[in-house]
């Protein structure tokens, strides 16, 4: 397709709609879902494994050493979201340390909630580990936004966030980025 021709140039996979799910592994799969379940307030929707292949179907499908052990897996629904799929490895050549967000491959969820100080209270209360207090932006295009960092059990990052009349770069531009708040966005 070409523009001149009066239709559009489409960049992108054909037919994408957005995140289904985020996946990664934790080192207890039972704890993480005492941690996603009842601190965080997902739901539980389904368990598979343990799933372990005869020949190198891991390391093609995969990318992980032939001889890993998908022990389970379980997928979660957290409210207007992204599907979360946890899961749970026995691999020789597992990395047992979790990444920091300096280093490559390093990550952290962030969820958005309607009162960031009602929710680091029930955090806090609840004996997370927070990391340090509120960032308030008030310029750029970040500005009208609050966060803060807490970690799971196993030391994975986490963010809550907050911006209840929207961010800065919103004033400029009709375009929005995707917002849990925004049905059909």
């Amino acid at each position: 397709m070409s523009e001149s021709s009066g239709e559009r140039h489409s960049t992108g996979i054909p037919g994408l709609r957005g995140t289904e799910h985020i996946g990664f592994t934790v080192p207890d799969l039972e704890q993480a879902t005492a941690f996603f379940v009842e601190m965080i307030g997902c739901e539980f929707m389904f368990e598979l494994g343990p799933f372990q292949a005869a020949d190198d179907w891991m390391v093609t499908h995969l990318n992980v050493e032939a001889r890993t052990v998908m022990r389970r897996l379980r997928f979660f629904r957290c409210k207007h979201g992204s599907n979360f799929e946890l899961f749970e490895y026995n691999a020789p050549d597992q990395n047992p340390h979790q990444p920091k967000n300096s280093d490559i491959g390093g990550h952290h969820l962030a969820f958005y909630v309607d009162d960031l100080d009602a929710a680091v209270a029930y955090l806090s209360e609840r004996g997370v580990r927070i990391l340090g207090t509120p960032t308030v932006r008030t310029s750029g295009p970040n500005a009208g936004q609050t966060w803060i960092y807490f970690l799971s059990p196993w030391g994975m990052q986490f963010e809550l966030v907050s911006f209840p009349n929207g961010k800065g770069y919103e004033k400029d531009t009709d375009r929005r980025l995707w917002h849990p708040a925004t049905p059909g966005a």
